[in-house]
């Protein structure tokens, strides 16, 4: 079995490796101290709903209610729990490299306000601590001058002062939080300082690697005044130190050592060393008490035999026995005791988790991102080297293919195939040692000119050129023969290069990062060609280049975006690229970047290919209002079957706001909306209200805001209603417990629209079954009259009905009849087309692909349809029959490909659920072994039963998952439906759409 790569040698975490880039050299430094703004351009960045890379710390308010996480990734997140939902992201300013990167985060004892830091450099020569208002989001104070990076934040139990811990030898600060002026300091530290902490009393204990354990007085008017001083034995370099619950005793773990200790609150004298057996493969740096201080847990880079790190856990406050508990793949970054004994944990992998009193692991938030660490040799490209194969998984990894012809993740079985090949690192007159997890690299015996501290982690010699590639943890570096650097490019994010490879002509290098990420960069220079994203879902996927023209997979685009910094004293603003579909969503422009070598000639070209106007767009003028929701609070109970969402809304770019509109569980309330405004409401913001309607069972509640150029990220708040007391639901399945059914007592109505051409008037469009595919689809769903739904009103247009005309009649049908209360569905199967634009046509019953304006069904009529849709919507898309057969667009790749059509569908301002039946340029499967479509024949089974949960109902969930595995069995994987749900509206909850008959 094949367990996780070792961790490095030196510097034993991924948080002290990532620290020392502080010291990368003087040009960076000074470079960093001579901004006196964070930068106004926007900054592309990856937004998936969690961390993609190191949670540095952790922070919980004393009620529980709340835990926050700061990350390397530059981002402080807030969390629920104990459900660990995402509530909401914290930004603040970023800039370049490790400008940005958040070590330091605590939330204050009444959950009010979240201090965060770390390299937070916003103005000249100083770094900052950010606070936030945890319920808005708003960045509502700065505290600047602080001399250098923040390693660690602290409050006080009674929320009266703020303690800080620096870089090098500026030790600790300590602010008194009714204004955050600095109330004491100690700056005789000699080394980094990475602890704080008060006990109920308010002393202040400290941990330095400097070797030394800091005891202080509560801090007051005299400043801050030092109790005790001791250096220990067992390590060098004391990482954390924590009081126990009653004070009485400090836990100390070291991250050059598996040791523990623990000392005297009196005097810091050492009283006891809890058992460390079997944690010598790595430390226990990170230390922490239960509420009642009788278990201590300690947690770092030690791991089990199978390479997963464990947090131990020893009785009698660690003088008894121990247990081990499997916390992660990734280091334990930071510990933090919770009611009733447990503990909550984040990690660097990146992940966080909850383990009980009882040492169950109860919440557990993985990693979204691909864990490319010790990937090197696994880490393949194909012959054209547009194609990569890479792993999720650390232990136990499966191999996976990507490549920008076939646009889709596969799982492959074997480790090579045919031309497709692994960095060679041996050879070619080259002798290079010491490069694996080490930070010394030489070439033939002489070391590698690389900075101190910076660890080498790959390596790939250039075939025929006498030159070589090294991967660290913060460069991409490309040396001659002779060990000379010819160039060194910065990792993203940053990110530590974790494997690297050259095509086989010497143009191309790609290379595999910490943040999950694979990319493209040309040889001659280092210039970044291309980047791609593949989530751990393995579904969703994004590739971008460096403007951000991009290509992805349904649901995909939502996965990046541009961060725009709004000064030093404000949150910065994250645009989803999706905002900016039209202009950016180009695969035509992404599929010659690594032919070109080139964005602009890439841009060009697929311009002049297609026939299409080069359009300039301008993301900061161009991008969307900013809505921010002041009430009710997430989570809120209301009284009444309507409540007042109140919120603000800015335009950061000055064009005015045209629209605004509320949305029910990711429906428009058609009665909460204003149209046809002109409203400026420029940076500072206007405050606005929307009365809305609340379920009786409440729901999820947001807020859109539109100017002529598309509609912002939606505001959400999720609200229960408190007052009603009458039973509105019951029990469809009896299961005891939290998972039995329940459904609305008033049993809503379904109106189906299904739409089905195969006798197209051209020969060459003919299909053999999608209008079959139309009459059964409304046959299965008539089925479920009087079960689920009270009635259920279907118009069925096929073949010859199926005009344009017709068609548009049948949009206006659905949206006339349906409401607020009541399920809509329209499935539509025949062959759908782009244009040179990328906007999608249906083709009815007389449509000609060369005449798309007149005689094909535009996408825009569905939208407008589907917008003006009250009730759960749900599409059914099986228009991608054609694969490239017809007419003068032969040659055009992209004409048949429905991935921008899903994408629309599913934006949060048009809000459906959308099932389609294959995804990217795959065409959809007919065959007459089943007289249907693959997707329509996998839908007719599930709905009839195939897909039933407990043999008794279909969710919108598990008729996925049964289609996706009966479409794959059908076509012997040639096909891959994809489900899409509204994007950005928080989670819109799965629900039955169907019982079993």
């Amino acid at each position: 079995m094949k367990t996780k790569p070792p961790l490095p040698s030196r510097a034993a975490t991924l948080f002290v490796a990532a620290l020392c880039a502080l010291t990368l050299t003087t040009t960076l430094v000074r470079s960093a101290q001579a901004q006196t703004q964070p930068p106004p351009a926007p900054i592309l960045r990856i937004e998936m709903g969690m961390h993609n890379n190191t949670i540095n710390r952790i922070g919980v308010d004393a009620a529980n209610r709340f835990l926050v996480t700061a990350s390397d990734d530059k981002t402080a997140r807030v969390w629920e729990l104990p459900s660990g939902n995402l509530l909401r992201v914290l930004r603040p300013p970023v800039g370049a490299g490790n400008e940005g990167k958040l070590y330091a985060v605590a939330i204050s004892p009444d959950g009010r306000t979240i201090a965060t830091a770390g390299w937070t450099k916003a103005e000249t020569g100083a770094h900052n601590i950010y606070l936030f208002d945890r319920e808005s989001g708003r960045l509502v104070r700065r505290v600047g001058g602080l001399p250098n990076v923040v390693f660690h934040l602290a409050y006080s139990h009674d929320g009266r002062y703020l303690a800080a811990t620096l870089f090098s030898v500026h030790g600790v600060h300590v602010y008194q939080t009714q204004e955050y002026s600095l109330v004491g300091q100690d700056k005789d530290y000699s080394a980094d300082t990475y602890s704080a902490e008060f006990d109920r009393a308010g002393r202040l204990v400290t941990s330095s690697h400097d070797g030394f354990v800091r005891l202080y007085e509560p801090p007051g008017e005299g400043g801050l005044r030092l109790l005790a001083k001791r250096k220990l034995e067992g390590g060098e370099r004391p990482f954390a130190a924590r009081f126990s619950p009653d004070g009485s005793r400090i836990a100390v773990g070291f991250d050059d050592s598996a040791k523990v200790a623990v000392l005297s609150s009196r005097d810091l004298s050492l009283l006891y060393a809890p058992v460390t057996t079997g944690a010598g493969n790595g430390n226990l740096f990170s230390v922490t008490w239960s509420e009642d201080g009788r278990t201590l847990y300690a947690g770092g880079t030690a791991q089990t035999a199978t390479g997963i790190c464990f947090i131990r856990a020893w009785a009698e406050g660690g003088r008894g026995g121990y247990r081990d508990t499997a916390a992660a793949e990734g280091t334990v970054m930071h510990s933090l005791p919770l009611k009733g004994g447990g503990i909550v944990y984040g990690t660097g992998e990146p992940s966080f988790g909850v383990i009980d009193a009882g040492g169950r692991r109860t919440l557990f938030v993985g990693a979204s991102v691909a864990k490319h660490r010790g990937l090197r040799q696994d880490f393949l490209i194909s012959p054209d080297s547009t194609g990569v194969q890479f792993g999720y998984e650390l232990v136990d990894r499966t191999n996976v293919r990507f490549s920008l012809a076939e646009r889709k993740l596969t799982e492959v079985q074997t480790s090579a195939a045919a031309g497709w090949r692994a960095p060679v690192t041996v050879g070619e007159g080259l002798h290079v040692t010491g490069w694996e997890d080490a930070e010394t690299p030489m070439l033939n015996g002489v070391r590698l000119p690389i900075n101190n501290y910076e660890f080498s982690r790959a390596l790939a010699i250039v075939p025929g050129a006498g030159a070589f590639l090294l991967g660290t943890e913060w460069y991409l570096r490309l040396f001659d023969r002779d060990g000379k650097p010819l160039w060194a490019m910065p990792v993203p994010a940053p990110a530590t290069t974790w494997a690297v490879n050259v095509s086989a002509d010497g143009r191309l290098v790609v290379g595999a990062f910490g943040d999950g990420t694979i990319r493209w960069y040309s040889l001659k220079d280092g210039a970044e060609l291309l980047a791609f994203f593949p989530h751990a879902d393995r579904k969703r996927w994004v590739l971008w280049t460096p403007s951000g023209y991009y290509d992805a997979s349904p649901g995909g685009e939502e996965l990046i975006g541009w961060q725009v910094n709004n000064g030093p004293d404000k949150a910065a603003d994250f645009v989803p690229v999706s905002q900016f579909r039209e202009a950016f969503y180009r695969p035509d422009v992404v599929a010659k970047v690594l032919e070109t070598l080139d964005e602009g000639l890439a841009l060009k070209g697929a311009n002049d290919e297609a026939g299409r106007r080069s359009q300039e767009a301008d993301v900061m003028r161009q991008r969307p209002p900013v809505v921010e929701l002041l009430s009710p609070a997430d989570g809120a109970q209301v009284a009444s079957s309507e409540v007042t969402l109140r919120f603000r809304v800015r335009a950061p770019s000055g064009e005015p706001v045209t629209a605004l509109r509320a949305l029910v569980d990711g429906r428009p309330d058609p009665d909460a909306a204003e149209h046809d405004l002109n409203l400026a409401a420029g940076a500072g913001g206007v405050e606005r209200v929307l009365r809305v309607r609340v379920p009786e069972q409440g729901g999820i509640l947001s807020v859109i805001a539109e100017n002529r150029f598309g509609a912002s990220s939606p505001a959400t708040t999720r609200v229960s209603r408190a007052s009603s007391t009458q039973q509105i639901v019951r029990d469809v399945v009896r299961t005891g417990g939290a998972d039995t059914v329940r459904l609305p007592l008033v049993r809503p109505n379904l109106y189906v629209l299904a739409i089905g051409v195969s006798d197209y008037d051209l020969a060459e469009l003919k299909l053999h079954y999608a209008a079959k595919d139309a009459r059964d689809f409304v046959a299965a769903m008539k089925l479920q009259e009087g079960g689920l739904y009270e009635r259920v009103e279907t118009l069925l247009l096929t073949d010859k009905e199926a005009t344009r005309d017709r068609i548009m009649d049948g949009l206006e049908w659905i949206t006339g009849k349906t409401t607020s209360k009541d399920v809509a569905m329209v499935f539509f199967a025949g062959h759908g087309v782009n244009d040179n634009q990328m906007s999608f046509y249906f083709l009815p019953v007389g449509g000609d692909p060369d005449k798309l304006w007149r005689t094909g069904v535009a996408y825009s009529d569905f939208e407008r349809a589907v917008q003006a849709l009250v009730g759960k919507t749900l599409f059914f898309v099986d228009a991608c029959h054609s694969g490239g057969v017809f007419g003068p667009r032969r040659r055009d790749p992209f004409a048949h490909d429905i991935t921008k059509l899903i994408n629309d569908l599913a934006s949060a301002e048009t809000g459906a659920i959308v099932f389609a039946s294959s995804t990217g340029r795959q065409p959809s499967v007919e065959d007459a072994r089943w007289e249907n479509g693959a997707f329509t024949e996998a839908l007719l089974e599930g709905i009839g039963g195939g897909a039933a949960v407990r043999d008794s109902y279909i969710t919108v969930s598990s008729l996925n998952k049964f289609i996706v595995e009966r479409v794959n069995e059908l076509t012997r994987g040639r096909q891959k439906p994809v489900l899409t749900f509204p994007a950005g509206t928080m989670r819109v909850e799965d629900y039955p759409m169907a019982l079993k008959r």
